[in-house]
């Protein structure tokens, strides 16, 4: 191409950039006579140049035509190319929009004139996949992976040299001081046109401060969400590709960071913390310096503004421009967010999560107490933690909880009771929410028992004094202190002040915030949220030692998952990559140690719900008199047996007694062995039964054990998963699977091994709660026991009244077991597992020799499973299965009308399954799309987790205690979470 012409654009100088006013049909023109290529346009956004998609005849996509702005000359245009092109060679991995080149190799370029006057048009690669723009949500792996792309780029760039990069762009950070300066006028309303100045300047004051430190190189510097390409071949939208150079230019290093991290901010449900993995992601591929992680959230604030002013300014000189127009509501939407915290706290967010942190402040020691005549002894400490006796029984829900144990603490002697710095207060914790809530103090709270002094602890001045409130200096930093609003400081602001002077009398039962805090930050909340806690911390000091009393360790154990994994077979897995630690239980909610609350829809261990007081009261009654095992004689063994041998049909009438459901179904088999004498087993497909041995051995679940139909012992067979909804017969045909599988019993018989057990699930619990067919059980039982076998019911899921109208899972099929195994519901999380058969069948185990658990049957195991039979029954909570239950599967429903994605709704009672699609013809398993809705359920509260052989089922199956309220929630978050996720019809 011509080189006779190596200007570069000015912005300043040049003003309105107006995108070049070419149709379809001229773009068509232009393509066909200059660049050689015969193709349908369509026009596609752009802020300033003009593109469009090329289709052949086939309507496949051939190139896209891109018209660079008149403002941008040839040498920028050759820049923008050779960048790409050097990115595609230093990163095979991505995808890049490069120029197409002509059989000779020269690029398929040329200068159009149009009525704008020339302009630079040419032919770049098409990427598959579509951006990432839009609403859609976008999680953890898909920020991180953005962040990645703009680090390899950054990398690939960093000795980039070209005369093209020489520019005065408007996006370049290194003038956006001017740009708002110049264009905040295009801001019609005051109040937005003052804050986004406001904001500029701080944010650029910010900068500035290291502004002479950050490195600088050739950057691509729109590496947005518009400019990301998907990988066609990505189950969920992860970004491989990078489009739009043309606002390639030389400007500081960390801007190629800047860029993508305040593009994700318009997305739906993303905040400001949410953007941290693109910052590791980044960090990990060219590591942040010191400097560049402090300027970094001030420049994506420029950023924000740049973006506000500057849309408003195109819209307003590009009156045309539709795309410009489209994004300025997301554009302040980006602004709003940027500047939701202060920047000090950001930029302490940032360091600490790339490792940068600094170390922690410490208040210095006071030349005087800050509480006149108190001491040390004299204080009673509140611990408002998860781990907090004082929260048991759900006593963080209570409204005035603080205030009732602050005086309790008083009335019991201690003149002055203090919480914890940084401490996450579960007090502060709503049972349900879909934002984690403020919990981590970055002060003290006090509660004073007689009348007290509050003094200067050293010499100061104080900065403010109201009813209320008074700030003081403390050394390098400032001390707040909040009181009730009646009481007036005797000191005035602007005073000097000297140690141990007195600020405020407070009378016995006032309450005192204490916070020490950088001047940086004149308003500091009481609590902030979890996510953003190490950037409030960094910012303050504990302000214990000016009470005499110890700093606190606030360093949480960081390391725990670590330490886990380290000694913790890894086998034994973890829900979700980055876990919440989880330290206490109420009912149907779990709480963190961040204070968090999280509704739990997954813990059938539990029916009576977390903690209940009644086995917590019963089990320690029991450990406070005996504990040993079931050969010796006492009441509760008997007493639990024969109630649990009550609950069911009366040829079901010996109970043995185990510690988990894997025994209990490794018992089963061989009792069913033993008592038949016949050694093969028939089970199904696509089911879980246990760990041991035997229950292993039956287990075909793929997503257990991805080789479990292939290593199958010779003496395990199987039948067809009669998954009525996605198995080999679906809908009516569903009746086929019973007289198919007693076939294959019939088969086995015929050729000399009759199988001595059938074993199954009596409701389909792994594979999301699919019913059986209706009469499956009924003939499948009656072929075995034609041949002399015996039928095993697996209950351990579905037992206990999960399913609301039956008690026993059998009971909907209308059948008997010879013997049924049960566990999980039976102890409440206490591990307890049973097996109920006949006196006959019980009997014959005496021929492979005696049968005997330590601890199955103890009388603590016994008097924890009758506590939970009668909870069960006064509770009702069989009763609430169905009621509430039925609400709940009602609202999935509806749910599956508005979200193409849900393909069924299984299950009864409080044992439902959520079966997730692609296609509802097709029944292509939505496996990536479930793990990505249970880690955004998690963002907003709800736990829950997937199943079945594809992991696209989501398992409903909370504790029985559960309510309407808290299913309303949990479909609600359900709702909001598929929609963020682009998954609403």
């Amino acid at each position: 191409m011509p080189h006779d012409e190596y200007r570069t654009i000015d912005f300043f100088a040049q003003g309105a950039l107006a995108s070049p006013q070419v149709t379809p049909a001229q773009a068509e023109r232009i393509a066909s006579l200059h660049l050689g290529i015969t193709a349908r346009a369509e026009a596609l956004g752009s802020q300033q140049d003009a593109n469009f998609l090329l289709r052949g005849k086939d309507g496949t996509p051939a190139a896209v035509l891109k018209i660079a702005n008149p403002a941008f000359g040839p040498t920028e245009v050759e820049a923008q190319d050779a960048a790409a092109d050097l990115i595609a060679s230093v990163h095979p991995e991505l995808r890049v929009a490069t120029v197409l080149r002509r059989p000779d190799g020269s690029p398929r370029c040329a200068r159009v004139d149009t009525e704008e006057g020339p302009v630079v048009a040419r032919l770049l690669r098409h990427l598959s996949g579509g951006p990432l723009s839009g609403p859609r949500h976008l999680s953890p792996s898909m920020v991180a992976a953005m962040g990645a792309i703009a680090g390899k780029v950054s990398v690939a760039l960093c000795d980039f040299r070209h005369p093209g990069l020489d520019r005065v762009l408007q996006w370049d950070p290194r003038y956006a001081d001017r740009v708002v300066a110049e264009l905040a006028e295009h801001i019609v309303e005051p109040d937005r046109r003052t804050a986004v100045e406001t904001a500029a300047v701080d944010a650029w004051t910010q900068v500035q401060k290291v502004a002479a430190l950050l490195p600088c190189q050739a950057v691509h510097l729109d590496l947005t969400d518009d400019n990301l390409i998907c990988s066609p071949g990505s189950r969920l939208p992860v970004p491989d590709g990078v489009i739009d150079f043309g606002d390639l230019t030389w400007s500081w290093a960390i801007s190629e960071l800047a860029v993508p991290l305040s593009s994700m901010l318009h997305h739906d449900g993303v905040e400001p913390h949410h953007v941290l993995p693109a910052v590791r992601a980044f960090h990990a591929v060219r590591p942040l310096s010191r400097q560049e992680a402090e300027a970094l959230w001030p420049l994506m604030v420029l950023r924000a503004t740049g973006l506000v002013v500057s849309g408003r300014h195109q819209a307003a000189v590009d009156e045309g421009n539709a795309y410009a127009k489209a994004a300025l509501d997301r554009e302040w939407r980006i602004f709003e967010q940027a500047g939701h915290l202060p920047l000090p706290v950001m930029t302490h967010l940032i360091k600490d999560a790339i490792g940068l942190t600094d170390p922690p402040a410490r208040a210095d020691a006071p030349v005087r107490p800050l509480l006149r005549g108190l001491t040390p002894d004299d204080f009673s400490l509140l611990d408002l933690s998860a781990d907090a006796d004082s929260m048991d029984h759900g006593a963080w829900l209570e409204a005035g909880t603080e205030d009732r144990l602050a005086g309790s603490a008083l009335a019991d002697g201690a003149a002055a009771v203090v919480t914890r710095y940084a401490q996450a207060r579960l007090t502060r914790a709503p049972a349900l929410s879909a934002t984690s809530p403020a919990t981590v103090a970055t002060g003290l709270d006090l509660w004073l028992g007689r009348e007290t002094v509050v003094q200067a602890p050293g010499p100061g001045e104080v900065v403010a004094a109201e009813p209320g409130r008074a700030v003081v200096t403390y050394g390098p930093r400032l001390l707040t202190l909040s009181f009730p609003h009646p009481v007036h400081p005797v000191v005035s602001a602007g005073a000097r002040v000297g140690a141990g002077e007195e600020l405020v009398r407070l009378p016995s039962g006032a309450s005192l915030r204490l916070v020490v805090h950088d001047a940086a930050v004149p308003a500091v909340p009481p609590l902030a949220r979890p996510e953003y806690a190490a950037g409030w911390l960094a910012l303050t000091a504990d302000p214990s030692p000016l009470l005499g009393l110890p700093a606190a360790d606030h360093e949480e154990h960081a390391d725990l998952l670590d330490r886990r994994d380290a000694v913790f077979a890894t086998v034994q897995e973890h829900y979700y990559a980055d876990p919440p630690r989880i330290e206490r239980g109420w009912r149907h909610h779990l709480m963190s140690a961040e204070g968090r609350s999280y509704l739990d829809m997954v813990n059938n261990v539990t029916p009576l719900g977390h903690a209940h007081p009644r086995v917590e009261q019963a089990v320690t009654r029991q450990l406070r008199r005996l504990n040993t095992n079931s050969r010796f004689h006492y009441a509760s063994v008997v007493e639990f047996t024969e109630r649990l041998a009550a609950l069911l049909p009366d040829r079901l009438d010996t109970v043995f007694l185990v510690n988990s459901g894997s025994e209990a179904v490794d018992l089963g088999i061989r009792l069913a062995i033993g008592a038949s004498g016949q050694h093969d087993v028939v089970a199904l497909r696509e089911a879980y039964h246990g760990w041991t041995y035997a229950s292993d051995a039956v287990s075909t679940s793929l997503q257990d054990n991805p080789n479990a139909l292939a290593d199958r012992p010779s003496w395990v067979h199987t039948v067809d998963s009669p998954n009525s909804y996605r198995g080999r017969h679906r809908g009516p045909d569903a009746q086929r699977y019973g007289p198919e599988a007693a076939a294959v019993i019939e088969g086995l018989a015929a050729s000399g091994r009759p199988p001595g057990a059938f074993l199954s699930e009596t409701f389909y619990g792994n594979a999301g709660g699919v019913a059986l067919p209706e009469g499956y059980l009924a003939e499948v039982y009656a072929a075995v026991r034609r041949h002399g076998g015996l039928a095993v019911a697996d209950e351990v899921q579905v037992g206990y009244g999960r399913l609301g109208h039956w008690f026993w899972g059998f009971e909907q099929q209308r059948v008997v077991p010879d013997i049924v195994c049960v566990a999980k519901a039976m102890g409440n999380g206490h591990p307890l597992g049973a097996v109920i058969t006949s006196r006959d069948v019980a009997d014959r185990y005496r021929d492979q020799g005696y049968f005997f658990s330590s601890t199955g049957g103890s009388p603590v195991s016994s008097v924890v499973g009758l506590t939970v039979l009668d909870t069960l029954r006064d509770e009702d909570l069989q009763g609430n299965a169905v009621r509430v239950g039925g609400r709940l599967k009602t609202r999935l429903q509806t749910l599956a009308e508005h979200h193409d994605i849900i393909g069924a709704v299984h299950g009864s009672g409080l044992y439902l399954g959520l079966e997730l699609v692609r296609d509802r013809a097709t029944l292509e398993p939505a496996t990536e799309e479930t793990a990505e809705l249970c880690d955004r359920m998690l963002d907003l509260g709800v736990v829950v987790q997937p199943t079945g052989d594809h992991l696209n089922v989501l398992k409903i199956k909370p504790p029985m205690c559960i309510d309407a309220a808290a299913v309303d929630f949990f479909t609600d978050m359900l709702d909001r979470a598929l929609t963020q996720l682009g998954h609403r019809r």
